[in-house]
């Protein structure tokens, strides 16, 4: 009988509500408006995700399963909040999301996860790329860190190594 991997440790600060944001604020610069609605779209996708493989993973995994759900929602709920205040009609998400390949299986789930996370750091670093705004600079990296490490989490329950790369967020 093969071994389960342990489920991924959960911090309990990672479902922190991201950063406020003004009600109200000056309108984002068009590169920077693309990469923040790519990103929203990452959210989204992320919601997603967790929903399907939580069919696919042992109950083990259920507190690190909904810590992420909760946690891509609450980015998703601060980052349609920042395109309102900015002027910018959020885009809504997908009615469904085509994996890159297959979910049949816990290892397929697991690999799926570390997908949708690091979709996530790459999405949030390119807004960090076209940006000088400190709000959005501050939500893009409290994005990226947070993601990062949970895409770490996975890829150890995965057994994926090296569990981090050398440079998060790098596609």
């Amino acid at each position: 009988m093969q071994q389960q991997p342990d489920p991924p440790v959960v911090d309990p600060t990672d479902a922190a509500q991201p950063t406020s944001v003004p009600a109200s604020r000056p309108p984002m610069a068009e590169d920077t408006l693309t990469a923040v609605q790519a990103a929203l779209g990452a959210e989204h996708a992320a919601v997603w995700v967790y929903g399907l493989v939580s069919a696919f993973l042992p109950a083990s995994f259920n507190t690190a399963i909904d810590q992420g759900a909760l946690a891509h929602r609450a980015r998703r709920d601060a980052t349609e909040r920042l395109l309102g205040a900015s002027g910018a009609v959020p885009r809504p998400a997908e009615p469904a999301y085509l994996p890159p390949q297959p979910v049949t299986d816990q290892g397929s789930a697991l690999a799926l996860l570390v997908t949708a996370e690091q979709d996530g750091t790459v999405a949030w670093r390119a807004v960090l790329e076209r940006t000088d705004d400190v709000d959005v600079r501050k939500a893009a990296a409290e994005a990226l860190v947070e993601e990062s490490v949970r895409a770490t989490r996975w890829r150890i329950a995965a057994g994926i190594s090296p569990a981090t790369p050398a440079f998060p967020g790098r596609p």
